[in-house]
């Protein structure tokens, strides 16, 4: 069902839209999740302590990717809210030529060059095997990835945040079965949960396509919308690839932190695997207001109306730092306690490295919900530039805090290098977005009634 977010209350249509983002996201979450879990219980502390060394890296391949395809549907978001239905469409076509492209590349250059970047990041020896063979995995099936990512963004660029939501229950339910069956009964480790993940994801990849083909006639594409269109290509370049970096930028800096995290040995690994997983199931509300912001954005600079862009963030700070401050303060008492649905050995000396690390992130939720709604929301304005500003100033944080405490053995500094990049950043984004908007009130263009067509649109691209 497609939503126009141009009109109505900013935030009663970001709530909306936000919340089946969110769980979608706790659910896509589980497909990491599930793995971790159930290679923890039934495989060991080891394989657990391998595919969380491989997040980082998977986060790096396949964040730049999310982040191509999420600035590719910006374009086709701002089209659809200026009603451009033949823009849009050629936008589709576009993004799925150079999603495949890329794609191609990404997954010929990671798996060639998998076993240098394990080594270099100093992987434990007795976790290596069970890593590289995760990780190989996970870089085969990246076309699978890319699937649902672009054809979900497709969709809620075009206002529908549920239909991709409903694919990924189903595939986050079949990926569970998938891991126990490959697991358990096929007994193929740490590589089983990988192949769950991977056919799973492309399951929902292929509901999101069918469903687009039955019931989005918007969305069908002629012959004429496939002809290459170098001016659209080039505008979704110019947003999509500064998006995609902003990933990798960020994955980098937390590379970097496995890196010096490795150092502990792998039963700190574990425990700081988990303390991500759990901390990743919170802060996933973040992330979907982040997506919510940005075709909520999107939408409304294509029909100009800047004023309510000014309005949706407002709207959407309010809702983060309200949701910041209480899931902070359940994680930071709560949190270790679900310590026990990862791992079942050293039980004890585990819980004590996920309540330290839990602690710090808690802390600091308030600046990363300023960090993904700020970040998104810009990005969805059209500006793809301003905020990699952030990322470098969050990729430098994040590495210096981390090589410092490896330095020094603090288990306890390696835990705030996230923070620091969070509070780095977000002081960043918001001066980027006030003078944003001061640009825009010296053109007029924040008051209701002196909407104008974005320039970027007037001129079709630049």
């Amino acid at each position: 069902m497609e939503r126009d977010m141009t009109t109505g209350k900013p935030m009663k249509i970001l709530l909306n839209f936000t919340i089946p983002i969110f769980i979608g996201n706790v659910f896509q979450q589980f497909y990491s999740m599930a793995d971790t879990v159930i290679v923890g219980k039934f495989v060991g502390n080891t394989a657990l302590a391998a595919v969380g060394a491989c997040g980082t890296l998977i986060f790096l391949i396949l964040g730049f990717l999310m982040g191509m395809t999420a600035g590719f549907t910006v374009v086709t978001a701002q089209h659809y809210g200026a009603g451009n239905q033949k823009a849009m469409r050629q936008s589709v076509a576009s993004a799925a030529i150079l999603s495949l492209i890329v794609s191609m590349l990404l997954t010929v250059l990671s798996m060639a060059l998998m076993k240098d970047v394990l080594r270099w990041m100093n992987t434990p020896a007795d976790m290596y095997n069970q890593a590289y063979a995760y990780i190989m995995v996970i870089c085969g099936g990246i076309v699978a990835q890319v699937l649902y990512n672009l054809l979900a963004g497709i969709l809620r660029a075009v206002g529908d945040s549920k239909r991709p939501l409903y694919f990924l229950i189903l595939a986050a339910l079949l990926n569970i079965v998938l891991d126990l069956v490959f697991i358990m009964v096929f007994h193929m480790g740490a590589a089983g949960a990988a192949y769950a993940t991977v056919i799973s994801q492309g399951v929902s990849g292929l509901l999101c396509l069918l469903y687009i083909i039955k019931y989005v006639p918007n969305l069908h594409l002629c012959r004429e919308d496939w002809k290459m269109d170098w001016n659209l290509m080039k505008w979704q370049m110019k947003i999509g690839f500064p998006m995609a970096f902003q990933f990798s930028i960020t994955a980098i800096g937390t590379i970097v932190v496995q890196t010096a995290l490795n150092v502990f040995g792998s039963v700190a690994v574990a425990g700081y695997s988990a303390a991500v997983k759990i901390e990743q199931i919170v802060t996933q509300a973040y992330i979907a207001l982040g997506t919510a912001m940005s075709t909520y954005c999107a939408q409304n600079m294509g029909a100009g109306k800047i004023y309510r862009i000014r309005q949706g963030f407002r709207s959407a700070t309010w809702m983060g730092e309200v949701y910041a401050v209480l899931t902070g303060i359940l994680v930071f008492f709560c949190g270790k306690s679900m310590t026990v649905l990862f791992v079942s050995e050293n039980v004890r000396e585990i819980t004590e490295y996920v309540d330290v690390s839990l602690r710090c992130a808690a802390i600091s939720f308030v600046f990363l919900a300023v960090v993904n709604i700020y970040r998104n929301g810009i990005q969805g304005m059209g500006f793809g530039l301003l905020p990699m500003t952030a990322g470098i100033a969050e990729l430098v944080g994040r590495s210096m805090a981390a090589v410092a405490a490896s330095r020094f053995g603090s288990f306890l500094g390696i835990c705030l290098a996230s923070p620091a990049a969070w509070v780095l950043a977000a002081g960043l984004l918001l001066g980027m977005y006030f003078r944003i908007m001061h640009q825009y009130k010296v053109k007029g263009l924040l008051k209701p009634g002196e909407e104008d067509v974005v320039p970027v649109l007037k001129k079709r691209y630049i």
